[in-house]
């Protein structure tokens, strides 16, 4: 069984690199097969779950190739169907972004339902609510988004809930529909400005991404480009709270400091140090940390990917911290096994409340989604003695050399896969 072995009580020092946004990556290669010329994409993280959408862009005909580990060129001009029904689209969320795709494309599209971490229900209805306004018939079909159309049409879209994945699909399927969409209550965060800015590369004619309402203008076709990812938001947030948990100091490079400020003030706020730059951020640990209260909320409120991580930063703070967990219901299953670590926290429906402790224990731990399996690592980090992460397939899908980035750093921290690894790595480190 492949393992995480780390070796906690060292503080992280030194530099680290983010990759590009995962989130962001998943909408814009979708769109990318609604050109007909060749679209170069730059700054792609390497992870499980882009290969898995790039396979899929193999499916439908698209031709897929690779520069180098993070730039790819996708030409969508040999589309030859417009349905996917891979088991392997199942796992990951990102999927769903093809129905938006090749129903603003080709007018139909038949995709299995997105699959992803367990952390709580992702309806479509607001997606199929999208497609119907724009003309399009829509309907779950045999665990199928299935939707057709003859002629889609701009429409004038009110989200009856702020949803990133809508928003994203349903700017898909506009860009090339008749006349002028307008999305009200659209999601705000930084990837749905990414793919946005990414479509707009191409010849759509989209305003407003980023604040309540998106405009736009529908066009004929798309056109080729040259485009690179922004940085990964969550990635970045995950090695500060990395340095926070271990008392470390850490320059976080290639970020954009903005995106991260609802993390960046709730680390001052608990006593760390900061300091900004253009595109990158330095986070220094050294004093005891406060407690204080956390809600998630759209962006730009507290991600709800960042919660389990300071989570762990929290229950080493002095007195009763409370996270509230506002987006899926089953955010919080990670609380019992940071107990097992020797935290003192408890779920109480969508809040953890948290009490304190000095320090963690070594102990093993399965991680049950991906953001929690990170928070496990950096709960790792920071405990004394030796800690055994499982399930680590969760955090490949969305930490790219999260094991090589955090040994540059000084931590201790190996993949391995049998008791004589372990066994070694705990010689080794003693």
């Amino acid at each position: 069984m492949r393992q995480y072995a780390v070796k906690g009580g060292a503080p992280l020092v030194g530099e680290v690199e983010i990759g590009g946004a995962k989130n962001a990556a998943l909408g814009i290669l979708a769109a990318a097969l609604m050109a007909d010329e060749t679209v170069e994409i730059e700054n792609v993280p390497d992870l499980s779950d882009i290969d898995v959408m790039l396979g899929a862009l193999k499916t439908l005909g698209a031709r897929v190739d690779k520069v180098n580990r993070h730039t790819v060129r996708i030409n969508g001009s040999t589309v030859h169907t417009t349905s996917l029904l891979d088991d392997a689209l199942n796992k990951i969320r990102g999927s769903y972004y093809f129905v938006g795709a090749l129903l603003g494309k080709y007018g139909k599209a038949e995709v299995i339902l997105p699959g992803g971490c367990s952390i709580g229900s992702r309806p479509v209805d607001l997606h199929m609510k999208g497609f119907r306004a724009l003309g399009a018939t829509a309907e779950i079909d045999h665990a199928c988004m299935v939707c057709d159309s003859e002629k889609l049409t701009g429409s004038h879209i009110f989200m009856d809930g702020v949803s990133v994945g809508a928003t994203i699909n349903i700017m898909l399927a506009a860009v090339m529909a008749e006349g002028q969409t307008y999305i009200e209550n659209a999601a705000k965060e930084p990837h749905v400005v990414d793919v946005a800015n990414f479509l707009n590369s191409m010849g759509a004619s989209i305003k407003g991404a980023g604040t309540d309402v998106i405009r736009i203008k529908g066009v004929e076709r798309l056109h080729a480009t040259h485009y690179s990812i922004i940085p990964d938001q969550i990635e970045a947030g995950t090695f500060m709270m990395a340095a926070a948990a271990t008392k470390g100091d850490v320059l976080i490079k290639n970020v954009i400091p903005k995106h991260l400020e609802s993390i960046t003030s709730k680390l001052l706020e608990i006593g760390c140090e900061i300091e900004e730059f253009d595109d990158s951020i330095r986070v220094v640990s050294s004093k005891p940390f406060f407690h204080t209260q956390v809600k998630t909320a759209p962006y730009p409120g507290f991600p709800t990917d960042m919660q389990p991580q300071i989570a762990v930063v929290l229950g080493l703070a002095e007195g009763t911290s409370i996270i509230t967990e506002t987006i899926f219901e089953n955010r919080l299953k990670y609380v019992d096994e940071l107990v097992r670590l020797g935290a003192n926290m408890r779920a109480e429906g969508n809040t953890a409340i948290i009490e304190g402790v000095q320090r963690y224990s070594g102990g093993n731990v399965t991680a049950p989604d991906l953001r929690a399996g990170a928070a496990l690592v950096v709960a790792g980090l920071s405990a004394e003695g030796v800690t055994l992460i499982s399930d680590i397939h969760y955090v490949e899908r969305g930490y790219e050399d999260f094991p090589e980035k955090l040994r540059s750093l000084g931590a201790q921290i190996e993949l391995v896969e049998t008791d004589k690894d372990i066994q070694r790595f705990k010689l080794r480190v003693s």
